[in-house]
């Protein structure tokens, strides 16, 4: 009797999944590949990433020439040193903290 009630049981558990799952549309075939990279070909921009310890450095270059640095340390937020007008030197420090917050700063005053 008990083998009865639990194969009654499994044939109803049955029909009532594939009821549910009647509604589902079929899976979309997936996109084309993108064509493969010729030789010498670069994809801007280039990224090397480097790992000392627990630190990752992300070095960002746009036809060869480092312009911007990502430093992600072990622990605190990352923070990005970015080249502004070209030169090879690191000018603007800046974090993830204050994406988007740009402050205009003059000199008033200097004493000597």
């Amino acid at each position: 009797m008990h083998k009865f009630i639990v194969l009654f049981l499994i044939v109803i558990s049955n029909t009532a999944f594939a009821e549910q799952n009647a509604g589902f549309e079929a899976v979309p075939e997936p996109p084309e590949l993108p064509m493969p990279v010729k030789s010498g070909e670069t994809l801007e921009p280039d990224i090397t990433i480097i790992r000392k310890g627990k630190k990752t450095i992300q070095e960002f270059r746009k036809n060869g020439q480092l312009y911007m640095v990502k430093i992600i340390p072990a622990v605190g937020p990352s923070y990005y040193l970015i080249d502004t007008d070209g030169d090879g030197n690191m000018d603007v420090r800046g974090s993830d903290l204050d994406k988007g917050m740009k402050i205009n700063q003059w000199k008033l005053f200097e004493w000597n």
